[in-house]
């Protein structure tokens, strides 16, 4: 996964700042950031404060970590005959 320009505090700021009033295009080009992507953390993380962020990673971190394991317990092995 690519890693991000902006740190949880950094985004959830923003999206304050948005909250607060702040013009959005004025916004974003201020931060350097598209509106897709100013959009998509908006959807994704608004309400949320640092700890319920973190939160969120931590557990995204878990079920793929599991789904690592899961795939390689359970691996069906290919067939011979190919």
């Amino acid at each position: 996964m690519k890693k991000s320009r902006f740190t949880d505090s950094e985004i959830l700021s923003i999206l304050k700042q948005a909250e607060s009033g702040m013009p959005i295009p004025q916004l974003l080009r201020e931060h350097g950031v598209s509106s897709a992507t100013f959009y998509k953390w908006r959807a994704k993380y608004s309400g949320m404060d640092a700890s319920l962020m973190k939160r969120m990673k931590e557990i995204a971190l878990l079920a793929s970590s599991h789904r690592i394991l899961w795939d390689t317990v359970f691996r069906v092995p290919a067939p011979t005959w190919l």
